[in-house]
């Protein structure tokens, strides 16, 4: 069943609140400003593996969770993985700018909700959100003050080889996750800092230089 997301602020602090509290790490204190962080790149450079490695070993580094109008999938937990809004509230929350940015796909709307990032930033945590290049120029209109970082493989026949590899998606599918990437990988100017992911403990030590 699809959760009702109220304009109450509560309702986003409460479940931010409790998807730390089921991860179950001791929030420090943290004295330095908070700060929200994009993270853009093209699909197979390594974005979520990055930030699983970097979670890991940084485990108090808050990543952003999304809204959506789409029905939870089994195992999925309101304001962990999504938070599962109706249609109606969603275009409140658009009509109201309580996005940093949001898109439709296949029906379904999904967007940034600026509540619980502005919760995150007062506490001073860093907030990671991790985002595809529309997305992350609608962020940088609506909050200006993010720091916005490229994940750019070492080359584009690298980036193909990786998706290849994979092994999931039929040629068609490949070629235009190629044709996306190369406009992506032009827009790399427009970010503040582009970490090159090709030795993953590179990028990493990068990553922690930039977010530490």
């Amino acid at each position: 069943m699809t959760h009702t997301l109220l304009p109450d602020p509560s309702v986003f602090s409460q479940a931010s609140d409790a998807s730390e509290a089921a991860v179950g790490v001791a929030q420090p204190k943290v004295t330095a400003p908070g700060r929200l962080v994009v993270l853009t790149g093209p699909s197979g450079v390594g974005k979520g593996t990055l930030l699983r490695h970097l979670r890991k070993r940084h485990p108090h580094l808050y990543l952003s969770t999304s809204a959506t109008t789409r029905a939870p999938r089994e195992g999925e937990e309101h304001g962990k993985d999504y938070y599962f809004v109706n249609r109606e509230s969603f275009e409140q929350m658009i009509e109201q700018g309580e996005l940093l940015e949001w898109a439709e796909f296949a029906g379904n709307y999904y967007g940034t909700p600026r509540q619980p990032v502005a919760v995150q930033i007062e506490r001073g945590n860093q907030v990671i959100l991790e985002i595809e290049l529309k997305g992350a120029r609608q962020v940088a209109q609506s909050f200006p003050d993010a720091l916005k970082v490229f994940i750019a493989p070492p080359s584009p026949e690298e980036l193909e080889r990786r998706i290849r590899d994979r092994g999931q998606d039929e040629e068609a599918a490949i070629m235009r996750r190629l044709n996306r990437a190369r406009v992506e990988l032009a827009a790399a100017d427009e970010f503040d800092v582009t970490v090159i992911n090709d030795d993953l403990e590179q990028a990493i030590a990068q990553l922690e230089q930039v977010l530490l």
